[in-house]
């Protein structure tokens, strides 16, 4: 049984539906729900063109506070206890998961829930896949949400 989710979102349409399947699990569960959201600053540090890295940053945050109060109050209208948690770490490309994963680790979660976003090809080769970080570098179960497949 579960007790303890961590829900990873990014304010996307598949982290969206990753949020109803959390609320599903713990209200069949009775768990208590983590939304956690990562600051990815990681393209600040390759764009070419001038602009301030700190307003990128706050952008960024700001964007992330507000998809924590959406799924805060989705949760609390759900009845589910949960928390909310934004990580403003520096994130270098491939540590999204990693850090997806050691907070998973730090609570003590039971499983990890998120949302994936389908894409293929080159798209993928070049950005990478923030959920296959997390199934490769977890033993927690994992249960990923997508939404429509992207190119």
């Amino acid at each position: 049984m579960y007790h303890r989710i961590l829900l990873a979102i990014d304010g996307s349409r598949s982290s969206d539906l990753a949020l109803s399947q959390a609320i599903i699990v713990a209200r069949a569960t009775g768990a208590e729900v983590k939304a956690l959201y990562v600051v990815d600053d990681s393209d600040v540090y390759f764009e070419a063109s001038y602009f301030d890295p700190r307003e990128v940053v706050t952008t960024l945050a700001a964007h992330g506070r507000k998809a924590l109060d959406a799924a805060t109050a989705r949760l609390g209208e759900a009845g589910i206890r949960s928390t909310a948690q934004l990580d403003e770490k520096p994130v270098t490309p491939g540590r999204i998961s990693s850090t997806i994963v050691a907070e998973a680790d730090a609570w003590n979660a039971d499983l990890i829930v998120m949302g994936t976003h389908g894409r293929r090809g080159v798209r993928r080769m070049l950005m990478g896949s923030v959920s296959e970080g997390v199934l490769a570098r977890t033993s927690k179960p994992v249960l990923l949400v997508r939404s429509e497949m992207e190119g």
